[in-house]
């Protein structure tokens, strides 16, 4: 199951996703966008996407990344953040560099459907 075994599969994404959101949550740039979010039910999906991006089951129905996204202001520098927020998160779960390297280039492309291209918190 490529990535998502050699990491450990379920259980170390629950440890992965649980300290990326305390990381997120915790920065004060990013906490904005979370306001109001079932953030239980988040990191289960989470969990669910990384899970099948990364070669395991594919059980993620939620909405796609554009339509999650969408109108919420997102810029490339918030993008940014959260990425590094999730490469420090790999790292202290102990996952090697270079499949940490792979993750985080796996994910870059979704900087397209996420970050605004337009300005304030308006739809595209």
């Amino acid at each position: 199951m490529g990535i998502y075994a050699d990491i450990g599969g379920q259980d170390a994404l629950i440890v992965v996703v649980d300290d990326f959101y305390d990381r997120v949550l915790a920065d004060p740039e990013l906490a904005q966008f979370f306001t109001g979010v079932n953030i239980a039910r988040l990191k289960g999906m989470q969990v669910e996407f990384f899970a099948k991006v990364l070669g395991g089951p594919d059980e993620y129905r939620g909405r796609s990344m554009k339509d999650v996204h969408r109108g919420l202001g997102i810029a490339r520098h918030h993008f940014d953040r959260v990425a590094t927020h999730l490469h420090e998160a790999l790292t202290a779960a102990g996952v090697p560099g270079e499949t940490v390297k792979t993750i985080i280039d796996t994910v870059a492309p979704l900087a397209d459907d996420i970050v605004s291209t337009t300005t304030g918190n308006t739809a595209e």
